[in-house]
């Protein structure tokens, strides 16, 4: 049995193995097939932020596999009611499969290692390897291959960023991160980064046209996440030189734009940007669902 809590978690080849059977899968989503792989298989799906695109693709790709998805919210009481284990082990009885979307990573491993059914991680303060792996399987539609590319990520070097990185080093993808001073990773992520794709280098700069320049994909994100409300105007000066807007594109015309979603538009990024010619943002959205099956087929298969 396996779990997905990180990319670390996955070996290339394990990697390759989930998108392409998420491009199956989605190839056979638009022929109108829904294939029942799983009949009556449960998914719990446990939620302490909220969540468009996490709960509905989930929620769909349970359906479309022939089982079903249960919501779980702030009534469960996740971490607060019992302590973690005895969730873990008394869950782990009913249903096949879990996602948790969870404020602190450490709550998600503590889940898993009392778990006796796969655990995937819908998102945490550390990383969200789901939204990484639909990133790829987008770029994959846009560029044909992703070998050599390079993506280039302006703003706050966060979970996702984390996570992208992750995956850029294990599929030979360049990468760049331009973030202010104090924003950039720290220490000890850059070296969970290198210790997870040794050899691989990682840019580092404070300057977006210089991440910018020669990129195939830009890549932001909000400045402000869930949780730092009380850091919103200190953000926000920290980043105003780093908006993805019409300006900063020209230097790399040729280049897609994506974000994770939800966006905050006039901030990290203007309507010209998002609603432009190159967003990818609609394509990068509904990949969620075929990524993230591909992902809960190939847990499922290794229990």
């Amino acid at each position: 049995m396996r779990h997905l809590l990180t990319l670390k978690d996955l070996t290339t080849a394990e990697i390759e193995d989930i998108l392409r059977t998420g491009r199956e899968l989605k190839d056979q989503y638009l022929q109108g097939i829904r294939e029942p792989l799983f009949p009556a298989c449960v998914m719990g799906m446990i939620f302490e932020k909220q969540s468009l695109r996490t709960r509905v693709s989930f929620d769909a790709l349970m359906t479309h596999l022939g089982g079903s998805a249960i919501f779980l919210a702030d009534e469960v009481g996740f971490g607060k009611r019992e302590p973690v284990c005895d969730f873990s082990r008394v869950l782990s009885q009913m249903v096949d499969v879990v996602m948790i979307r969870a404020k602190h990573h450490e709550d998600v491993e503590e889940f898993a290692s009392y778990a006796t059914v796969p655990v995937i991680n819908g998102l945490t303060d550390f990383c969200h390897p789901c939204q990484a792996l639909a990133d790829i399987f987008t770029m994959r539609e846009l560029l044909g291959s992703e070998k050599g590319r390079k993506l280039a990520w302006v703003g706050d070097a966060n979970n996702v960023a984390l996570s992208l990185a992750l995956i850029c080093g294990k599929l030979g993808i360049r990468m760049a991160v331009a973030a202010p001073e104090g924003y950039t990773f720290d220490d000890e992520h850059l070296q969970f980064i290198a210790d997870n794709q040794p050899g691989w280098e990682l840019e580092i700069t404070h300057d977006p046209v210089e991440a910018v320049t020669g990129a195939d994909v830009v890549y932001t994100d909000v400045w402000v996440s869930m949780g730092q409300e009380a850091e919103k105007a200190k953000r926000e000066q920290a980043f105003a030189d780093y908006q993805v807007n019409g300006a900063l594109m020209a230097h790399c015309p040729q280049a897609y734009f994506m974000h994770c979603l939800p966006a905050r538009r006039g901030l990290e990024v203007t309507d010209e940007v998002m609603c432009g010619p190159r967003s990818a943002i609609v394509q990068e959205a509904g990949n969620r669902l075929h990524a993230q099956k591909g992902a809960v087929v190939w847990l499922l298969n290794q229990r």
